[in-house]
């Protein structure tokens, strides 16, 4: 094993980067992964983790009835106000400080729109994970959070230690998704250890070493930038002069 791979590697993709597309009037997607049209064989996935999608919605616009099948997707609102309406006969309407949670299973449609009334976008992040349990009964939960003491603050979980907690169930039992905050130049609390963490920038910005001690270069990140980070990469992230808001995945599986 090389000196590399033992340290691990913190993989930063740009905002930049993200693969564009307007599947509909109003809408504006950037894709982390290869989704519908685009697809680029080496960037598939990452752990379990299949998709990283920033959305904006326009006022009145929205996604129309669509399926989704054996799928844990994992909402988290930016701006606005997002509706989200299923043919298992959930409804509800996804605000900032707000996680969603829908587990396909067996099949589920569902519309995603820009909430009736509003007088501006909504911006939002759309995660999803494949599961280990196929053909269930789907699923739906909304939470609203109280952020954690520290900073970090578990938001869905299906990991058997986090049982009996306020996070979201999730049908992968080696995955969590976690909300860290940090104020103004305040270093960011200690992450959650995994050999696979993927981290999205909502807002703010923040500082880090590619790998710990002199050998790790200082890097930035800005909102919609992430990283894919394996191992003990990614080290003393410090939040800029704005403060910053990641989500970041603790994944204990490479597929």
């Amino acid at each position: 094993m090389t000196e590399q791979r033992e340290r691990g590697r913190a993989d930063l993709r740009r905002a930049a980067e993200r693969y564009l597309s307007r599947p509909a009037e109003g809408i504006e997607t950037r894709h982390a992964f290869s989704f519908s049209g685009h697809y680029d064989p080496k960037n598939i996935h990452f752990g379990p983790l299949l998709a990283c999608n920033e959305e904006t919605l326009a006022t009145g616009a929205g996604f129309e009835e669509h399926k989704h099948r054996d799928t844990e997707i994992l909402t988290w609102v930016v701006e606005g106000a997002l509706a989200h309406r299923d043919s298992r006969g959930h409804a509800g309407v996804v605000r900032p400080g707000m996680v969603q949670h829908l587990s396909a299973g067996s099949g589920v449609t569902h519309t995603e729109r820009n909430v009736g009334g509003a007088d501006g976008p909504v911006r939002f992040v759309q995660m999803w994970l494949r599961p280990d349990e196929f053909d269930a009964e789907p699923v739906y939960g909304l939470r609203r959070i109280e952020p954690g003491a520290g900073g970090l603050t578990l938001l869905a979980s299906g990991m058997a230690r986090d049982e009996g907690t306020d996070a979201l169930r999730l049908r992968r039992g080696d995955a969590a998704l976690w909300l860290v905050r940090a104020g103004a130049w305040q270093p960011l609390p200690e992450l959650p250890a995994a050999p696979y963490r993927y981290a999205h920038l909502t807002t703010g910005s923040v500082g880090y070493r590619t790998v710990p001690g002199p050998q790790g270069g200082g890097r930035s990140m800005d909102p919609g930038d992430s990283i894919r980070i394996t191992g003990d990469a990614f080290a003393d992230p410090v939040a800029g002069e704005s403060g910053a808001e990641l989500l970041i995945w603790e994944l204990h599986s490479a597929h």
